[in-house]
């Protein structure tokens, strides 16, 4: 009988001989945090049912499960916010353009986030009992830090449906009603510069099909 051996000097497929080797997606660790601090308060009684009721919900947007236990309360540190977070709060919210407070707050109770944060997001934007989405997406943009220019970046990033590693391209209407929002509450940005900003894009838009990407208006900000 005839054994097969391999070649002592082929290492085998896959084999990971160092920590540098691996190589981790991005976003896992967020994801993985925020699934393992749902899990702890929910407390289902069917792991793994919830497990697969989770991330359906969070792959489609849809609302993710709660707790199966009535009563059930376990105090969980509470996260900031992440473009990964604020995606999936997009993927639920964003069609119907516009939610009330109360559903927004129930999303962001599930997916584990600071009360405090989403308190302070909606005083900054002066909302009442209905949101106008966009508007708190750009202001969730913002929260994520940076200039004016790299939280329209993180909104393009976030928004685009090209591949990841393509332009980030956005419809040029969705980037215009971010940048006037997130610049008429910056309150140091003249109109009169807004609107020169917004023509000089629109310029580009027109070149490619009503679409903007990043280097579209990051490129601009730097020459002016």
């Amino acid at each position: 009988m005839n054994f097969y051996l391999p070649n002592p000097a082929m290492p085998l497929p896959d084999t990971i001989y160092c920590s540098e080797q691996i190589n981790v997606p991005p976003g896992l660790t967020d994801i993985l945090k925020n699934f393992t601090k749902a899990a702890i308060r929910a407390q289902p009684s069917d792991l793994l049912w919830w497990s697969a009721e989770y991330f359906r919900a969070l792959s489609t947007g849809e609302p993710l499960p709660g707790s199966d236990r009535l009563g059930a309360k376990v105090n969980i540190p509470r996260a900031g916010l992440t473009p990964a977070l604020l995606k999936t709060l997009n993927k639920q919210f964003s069609e119907g353009q516009k939610c009330s407070i109360e559903d927004l707050q129930k999303s962001w109770a599930d997916l584990c986030l600071s009360e405090d944060q989403l308190r302070t997001l909606l005083s900054l934007g002066s909302f009442s009992s209905d949101i106008e989405w966009l508007d708190f997406f750009a202001l969730g943009c913002s929260s994520l830090g940076g200039t004016l220019m790299a939280s329209l970046k993180s909104a393009c990033e976030i928004l685009t449906e090209d591949e990841d590693d393509g332009s980030a391209t956005i419809p040029f209407a969705i980037f215009t009603r971010m940048y006037s929002y997130l610049a008429k509450l910056d309150g140091d940005i003249p109109q009169d510069q807004m609107d020169s900003f917004i023509a000089c894009l629109k310029n580009k838009a027109d070149l490619q099909q009503g679409m903007i990407k990043p280097d579209d208006f990051i490129n601009l900000e730097q020459d002016s």
